[in-house]
């Protein structure tokens, strides 16, 4: 089974650092808020799932 956490932890890591190296200016305000608003939607969507059932 795929390791879900850990693609979501490698994924939203390297957003957060390309976010962290693009200059805050108005050409890229655009590009930095969907980064930003993605992150945000996957940091609640992963911190509400609940975890896998267990097999019986």
């Amino acid at each position: 089974m795929p390791d879900y956490k850990m693609m979501y932890h490698i994924l939203c890591a390297a957003a957060s650092e390309a976010l962290d190296a693009l200059p805050e200016e108005s050409d890229t305000a655009a590009g930095r808020d969907i980064l930003q608003k993605a992150l945000y939607e996957a940091e609640e969507l992963y911190l509400t799932a609940e975890d896998e059932p267990s097999e019986k």
